[in-house]
């Protein structure tokens, strides 16, 4: 394995990465491809070439924001919740002030990054972070 600090990893192991947790986390939230890629910002049959591994692509600043905004989010919702409501609390309708009664998976697609921005930091505030 390659020391992080002396072999930082390339831009495109980077992606790999990112794309490969990403794809992780829309299985476990159970989100339909069509979900997952509306929330990467990328069409369907883009989504579909770019969870495989030795993808060619590149994603975009935009792209690459969501995704880590995204995984921050699964990870504070893992350490908010049990098991069961982490893994759904993005398919449940919420009357929380950041969806008035929508998913907020709906939410966040229609919002695009600065929902997502702001749903990660009202999970993190549930939670007591800043």
């Amino acid at each position: 394995m390659l020391d992080p600090i002396r072999h930082p990893p390339s831009a495109k192991q980077t992606q790999a990465i990112a794309l490969k947790a990403f794809d992780r986390i829309a299985q476990d939230w159970s989100l339909p491809l069509a979900e997952a890629a509306a929330l990467t910002d990328m069409s369907l049959s883009t989504w579909k070439r770019a969870r495989k591994p030795g993808y060619g692509g590149e994603l975009t600043r935009d792209q690459t924001l969501r995704i880590s905004a995204l995984v921050g989010l699964y990870k504070s919702l893992q350490l908010y919740f049990s098991a069961p409501i982490a893994a759904q609390w993005v398919r449940l309708a919420n009357a929380g002030p950041e969806f008035n009664g929508q998913r907020p998976v709906d939410a966040m697609i229609a919002g695009g990054l600065p929902k997502i921005l702001r749903v990660r930091m009202y999970v993190d505030a549930l939670r007591g972070g800043v």
